[in-house]
């Protein structure tokens, strides 16, 4: 019966295979296509450490005091006619800012002046009438008696005119207080007395008080370690004194340490309660921006300068063994390097122990490197400011190592 089939039957089933066989070439080229293709090295950033000059330092709190503080008082009794400044003022040395009644006080000047001609006049005459009579007794004309009566009164004319003279200088001394003057550069606060009131009657009357606040001195505590520790770098203190140590000065409202003194005194001993040694610097203050009594923040340099290793603070990991960096070598296979902290520089960290300098450190991408892992580096230079703030040289923060 096969046999006898269709011819249309037979065609059917033989395009019947042919689709068959068509799906099947097809499903097999599809898994061919399909073969795994593994990921690319995934990126990361890469850089050499920077080479800086760090420098230690400690930091401290403290405040600010004028370099020299004066009262001014009248010295002299009077009423007070003239004022001479505003409340606040910058002051020159020799300004003249009070005024006390003069007349009294010049009277008095011009009587003693006339006492000084008296006494003088008398005197004079006397050292004449002395020569005369000695010339007289040596000529036997005049008693002995008469020339010891001038030799006396000459002495005694002048030991007035010396006295007189005396009295003059103090009456333009007296004179000279009534004017009350700046002693320095500085800045003055409000008078305490209004014009028209009798000043110094009895009493040295305070009229105002003058701050000379350029320069102007930090007080800062140090505390008995941290004092050994700078003693074994900047010798005694007494020393390190002699030496102008450099400090560095920030107000509350400044960010960093902008104004630049150094060390000038310590304390003989320190305050037993405390334990601390008091300290001392000195700032230049031209525009009088810092005021006494404010409260600062002082930074005191330890030893010198030394050019060291410095990475980004993000750059660093940390495990049970320790803090350690994450390197690039030369077949771009990563590998984790344990490192040895040092002191803390703005945005970066100094590495004492763990590199040459001539390593590439990961610094982006650290998520996605894997020790004994390939990765894609991309080999930069250290980013300006990665690892500093400001001009060099970098002053370094101490710190101790993250856990």
């Amino acid at each position: 019966m096969a046999g006898n089939r269709p011819r249309s039957f037979m065609m059917g089933k033989s395009v019947g295979w042919a689709v068959l066989g068509g799906m099947l070439a097809m499903a097999i080229f599809s898994c061919e296509s399909n073969v795994y293709a593994p990921p690319p090295p995934p990126q990361v950033t890469a850089a050499h450490p920077s080479r800086q000059p760090v420098a230690d330092y400690l930091n401290f709190t403290g405040n600010t005091q004028a370099i020299a503080t004066v009262q001014l008082k009248a010295r002299v009794q009077g009423f007070l006619e003239k004022i001479l400044f505003k409340d606040g003022d910058m002051v020159k040395k020799g300004q003249l800012l009070f005024l006390i009644q003069q007349n009294t006080y010049q009277d008095q000047l011009e009587q003693a002046e006339a006492q000084v001609l008296q006494q003088k006049a008398n005197y004079d005459h006397a050292v004449i009438e002395t020569a005369r009579f000695t010339t007289l007794v040596r000529q036997k004309a005049a008693a002995q008696l008469d020339l010891d009566n001038w030799k006396f009164q000459r002495d005694a004319f002048r030991a007035g005119m010396l006295a007189a003279q005396a009295a003059q200088s103090l009456a333009q001394l007296n004179l000279d207080y009534t004017q009350v003057t700046a002693p320095f550069d500085g800045r003055i606060g409000r008078h305490m007395v209004d014009v028209g009131n009798l000043v110094g009657a009895g009493e040295f009357t305070l009229l105002a008080s003058v701050n000379q606040i350029d320069p102007l001195y930090v007080y800062f505590p140090m505390n008995e370690r941290d004092l050994l520790r700078v003693t074994g770098k900047n010798g005694p203190p007494a020393q390190a004194q002699n030496l102008k140590v450099p400090l560095s000065l920030g107000l509350a409202d400044e960010t960093g340490y902008p104004h630049k003194g150094y060390f000038d005194f310590a304390a003989i001993s320190l305050t037993p309660t405390t334990g601390t040694l008091l300290l001392r610097g000195i700032f230049p203050n031209p525009d009088g921006k810092i005021l006494p009594g404010s409260f600062a923040r002082v930074q005191y340099l330890v030893g010198t300068e030394k050019t060291e290793l410095v990475v980004p603070e993000v750059a660093l990991g940390y495990d049970q063994l320790g803090p350690y960096l994450l390197l690039v070598d030369e077949q771009n296979m990563v590998q984790q390097r344990p490192v040895k902290l040092g002191l803390r520089v703005d945005g970066g960290r100094v590495i004492q122990e763990g590199l040459t300098g001539d390593e590439w450190v990961i610094i982006e991408g650290q998520m996605r490197a894997f020790p004994g892992r390939r990765v894609t580096p991309v080999r930069k230079p250290m980013p300006e400011g990665a690892v500093q703030a400001g001009p060099r040289p970098t002053v370094a923060q101490p710190g101790k190592a993250a856990p």
